[in-house]
C-alpha cells in the first residue's frame, strides 16, 4: 500500500541529526517527510518509570555474539536519545581529527581537520545555549567565540569535591553543558537532568531546539510509529527511489528525491544492510564493504567514590570535567579518557541495577558519595561491527583499547583515593549500555573504504546522506553530540548548496 505522495525529502529518525536536518532543509521550502519509529514522550515521566520499570528504552532485544540476547539501552521517541541524554556538549580537540597511534591500536585521519567544523561547533553551542568557561581545560582548542552563556555553579558540596581533587594533582574544569541548572531546579527541584526526559527549555535537546520549529513549517510532516525495513534503489542501482516501512502494522512504501538517514549508529546501519538486492548484493551505500563495521562504543566506567564521613547534599552534581589524561602516547602507563561527573546517584537508580540491596543502605551510599564517568577512546577495526537477519540485530563488539581504559580508570581511583573517599566502587558499561554508539557508516576520503565523503553524502548513492553519529571516523574520549550537531549543520549547508 502507497499513500504516501512524492517528497522532496525522506528523513528517517527525529534525533539530533534528523531534527536539524528537517529544520534546514524545511525553511528551504522542500517538502520533507520525517519517518520516527518511536512516539511523542508523555509528561511526567516518574524516576521508578524511567529507572526501575525501564518504561521508556527501546522495546526490543538485540543479539550479541556467544551471548544471550539483551534489551539495549537506547530509546526510540520523538527527539530521539537527546530527550534523555546528560547534556553534555563538549568540542572535540584538534588533534582528534587527526590520525593517532594508542595502546589498542590506530585513531584514523578525518577528511578535515577542525577549522573546517569550527564555525559549525560556534553555532550549535548558540543554538543549544552551550553555558561553560572558556580557559578551564587546558586540552581544549581554539574557538571563534566564547561560550555563549556563562558556566553553570558548582553546587556547595561538590566545589569542596573539586578543591579536594585539585589537591592531588589533578586539574579540573566546568564541563560544558546545554542545561541552565537554575532554570532547571525550578521546574524539578528534586531531580537531576541525566536520563530525564522533559520538554521545558532550561534543557536543550533536538526537539526543542529544532524539531519543534520544523514541525510549524507546512511542508514539514512528522509521522510516528514507522519502523524503516529498507531502502529501494532505482533501475540503475545508481540512487534511492523509496523507503519500504511498517506504520502501525501496515507496509507502507515512500518516494523521494533524497533521504536522509539519521536512525543511530546500529540501525542506520541494519537498514542499509538490510535494503541489499541484485543491485546492491552487499547493502545500500556499501561497495566499499564498510558499513556495519568499524562500531564503536565508548569504553565506559561509572565510579562511586565513597567518603563514609562526609555529606553529599548535591542534587544535579555534574558540573565537573577533567582532560588531564586525555592524551597519551602508545605506552600509556596511566591509561587516558576524560572524566566527568555524573548525574547524582539517588536510591531508586541504585535500585535499578541492585534489587537485593536494603533501602537503608542505599540512602546511605548516596548521601555519602561523589559519582563519576570515565570515558575512554574506542577504536575503530572491521572485526567489530553488526549483522542482521531480517528485522533482528546482532553486536560483534571488540575491545581494542580496553587495557588503556582499564589504567585509566584504576588512575582515577587512586585520585579519589588521595582525595579522602576510602571506598570506590565501579561498574562497567558493556554492549547491553552502547552508550555513544558511532563508525558504523563512517566517512572518509576514499569510496573503496568508506561509505560517506566529508559531508555525510553516500559516495554509491548520492542522493542519500547519513547523518547519525554512523559518520564518525573515530569516537574520541567525549561526549559526540555537539559534534554530531556541528556536522549535520555543515552536512545542511552542502545539501542546500547542491540544490542550487
Amino acid at each position: 500500500m502507497n499513500s504516501f505522495p512524492l517528497y522532496d525529502v525522506v528523513i528517517i529518525g527525529s534525533g539530533l541529526g534528523a531534527s536539524i536536518m528537517a529544520n534546514r532543509l524545511g525553511r528551504s521550502g522542500a517538502s520533507v517527510l520525517i519517518l520516527e519509529r518511536g512516539e511523542w514522550l508523555s509528561f511526567g515521566a516518574t524516576p521508578h518509570e524511567i529507572f526501575v520499570q525501564q518504561k521508556y528504552l527501546a522495546n526490543e532485544m538485540w543479539g550479541e555474539k556467544g551471548s544471550t540476547p539483551f534489551r539495549p539501552y537506547t530509546y526510540y521517541n520523538v527527539g530521539g536519545n537527546t530527550k534523555f541524554f546528560g547534556a553534555v556538549m563538549a568540542r572535540f580537540r584538534e588533534k582528534d581529527f587527526e590520525a593517532t597511534e594508542q595502546f589498542g591500536g590506530l585513531s584514523p585521519e578525518w577528511p578535515f581537520r577542525y577549522e573546517v567544523i569550527e564555525p559549525y561547533y560556534t553555532e550549535a553551542e548558540r543554538i543549544f545555549r552551550v553555558m561553560g568557561q572558556e580557559g578551564e581545560d587546558p586540552t581544549e582548542p581554539w574557538r571563534s567565540s566564547p561560550f555563549p552563556l556563562a558556566k553553570n555553579k558548582d553546587e556547595p558540596s561538590i566545589l569542596a569535591a573539586r578543591q579536594r581533587l585539585e589537591k592531588t594533582g589533578l586539574s579540573t574544569f566546568t564541563t560544558p553543558l546545554c542545561v541552565d541548572i537554575r532554570k532547571w531546579s525550578e521546574a524539578s527541584p528534586d531531580g537531576t537532568w541525566e536520563s530525564v526526559p522533559n520538554r521545558d527549555p532550561a534543557k536543550a535537546d533536538a526537539e526543542n531546539c529544532f524539531l519543534a520549529d520544523a514541525l510549524q513549517l507546512p511542508n514539514v510532516t512528522l509521522v510516528t510509529g514507522a519502523t524503516v525495513r529498507r531502502l529501494l534503489l532505482d533501475e540503475s542501482g545508481k540512487s534511492i527511489r523509496a523507503v519500504e516501512f511498517l506504520h502501525n502494522g501496515t507496509a507502507e512504501t515512500v518516494q523521494a528525491k533524497q533521504f536522509v538517514l539519521a536512525a543511530g549508529a546500529v540501525n542506520s546501519a541494519a537498514i542499509l544492510l538490510r535494503s541489499a538486492d541484485g543491485k546492491a548484493p552487499h547493502g545500500v551505500a556499501n561497495k566499499s564493504g564498510q558499513v556495519g563495521r568499524n562500531l564503536m562504543v565508548h569504553h565506559c566506567t561509572a565510579i562511586v567514590a565513597v567518603d563514609p564521613f562526609t555529606r553529599n547534599d548535591a542534587i544535579y552534581q555534574k558540573t565537573i570535567s577533567s582532560n588531564d589524561y586525555y592524551f597519551a602516547d602508545v605506552a600509556a602507563p596511566r591509561g587516558a579518557g576524560h572524566l566527568q561527573a555524573l548525574g547524582k546517584i539517588t536510591p531508586i537508580k541504585i535500585r535499578a541495577f541492585a534489587k537485593w540491596a536494603p533501602e537503608f543502605a542505599l540512602r546511605l551510599l548516596s548521601s555519602r558519595s561523589i559519582d563519576w564517568f570515565a570515558v575512554s577512546e574506542d577504536l575503530p577495526t572491521p572485526e567489530s561491527g553488526i549483522l542482521v537477519d531480517g528485522m533482528s540485530i546482532t553486536l560483534e563488539w571488540r575491545r581494542p583499547n580496553e587495557t588503556l581504559h582499564k589504567r585509566f580508570v584504576s588512575t582515577v581511583s587512586q585520585h579519589l583515593r588521595e582525595a579522602g573517599y576510602p571506598i570506590i566502587l565501579t561498574s562497567v558499561r558493556d554492549t547491553r549500555n552502547p552508550t555513544h554508539q558511532c563508525g558504523t557508516v563512517r566517512m572518509g576520503w576514499d569510496p573503496a573504504s568508506a561509505p560517506l565523503d566529508e559531508y555525510c553524502q553516500s559516495f554509491d548513492h548520492p542522493n542519500l546522506w547519513v547523518v547519525d553519529g554512523s559518520f564518525l571516523p573515530s569516537s574520541t574520549a567525549t561526549n559526540p553530540a555537539l559534534t554530531i550537531a556541528a556536522q549535520a549543520l555543515r552536512s545542511a549547508d552542502r545539501f542546500l548548496q547542491l540544490a542550487k
